[in-house]
């Protein structure tokens, strides 16, 4: 028997199985860590928008949580859909007594089809005390400019960090133009670009495999640059060879991008 890096994710379930909590169990295990699925919300969706979500009671999270940590060893956190400010209160006393592992936070706010996954209560709680707590968080433009409150990328991720929060990586993949541009904002660092070719539109669960990819390289120690660089690597394989599965965005193929682990 061996033993793989456990990745602790805490996400929603999505039921066309694009994108949430299935996204992130398959690109965990794509990059060859194992996966400790935690559902932070249930969804009314499909390939084409959210039409209704419903949080899990934060109780019975807390005891999910603490029963794992109690019998499996947790060297990553990715976190996608949470449900509800409670349920990051919950994340947050969480964390804050295991400050070595690292946290990936994807901030989801809205599907891209435009349907809600949290409310004002809930963005609050993201960016008041979850942040701060996170290795990075993976905005895409839409949530980055509502997170950071300025329509410009660089000075709502600065905005972020002068908040507290330690690193932003604003993924590119909901924008325009011929390449997929990912910048990497790091409090007195340079910003780091990744220029990746757009593949035709945009897909369903995309963003939430980049960052469960970043929390797998994390597990496995990789440096968070090269973690992001492995993770778009997958991202890229998984889109080449995506799936129709509705009538609304393609799927990213996870399990043709399988790499050794």
């Amino acid at each position: 028997m061996h033993q793989r890096p456990h990745v602790l994710i805490l996400s929603g379930l999505d039921p066309s199985g694009g994108a949430g909590i299935q996204a992130d169990i398959q690109a965990v295990t794509a990059l060859g860590c194992h996966p400790l699925p935690v559902i932070s919300c249930l969804t009314v969706q499909d390939t084409c928008n959210v039409h209704g979500a419903e949080a899990i009671d934060p109780a019975l999270v807390r005891q999910q949580l603490e029963c794992l940590a109690k019998d499996v060893p947790i060297h990553a956190v990715k976190t996608g859909a949470l449900g509800s400010a409670a349920i990051v209160d919950v994340l947050v006393d969480f964390m804050r007594d295991r400050t070595g592992i690292p946290l990936v936070v994807d901030p989801v706010i809205k599907a891209a089809g435009g349907g809600d996954l949290a409310d004002d209560e809930l963005i609050q709680a993201m960016t008041a005390r979850l942040f701060q707590l996170a290795d990075v968080i993976t905005p895409n433009g839409i949530e980055l400019a509502q997170l950071g409150e300025d329509d410009d990328t660089e000075a709502a991720a600065r905005r972020l960090l002068e908040a507290g929060c330690p690193a932003v990586l604003a993924t590119g993949g909901h924008g325009t133009g011929p390449q997929i541009i990912n910048r990497l904002f790091r409090a007195g660092t340079d910003t780091k670009e990744w220029h990746i070719d757009r593949l035709g539109g945009e897909y369903h669960g995309s963003g939430c495999t980049l960052a469960a990819g970043i929390a797998a390289g994390r597990a496995k120690g990789l440096s968070l640059e090269d973690a992001i660089e492995r993770s778009q690597y997958l991202v890229a394989r998984a889109i080449d060879q995506a799936l129709t599965v509705g009538k609304g965005q393609p799927v990213p193929d996870r399990s043709v991008a399988m790499v050794s682990s």
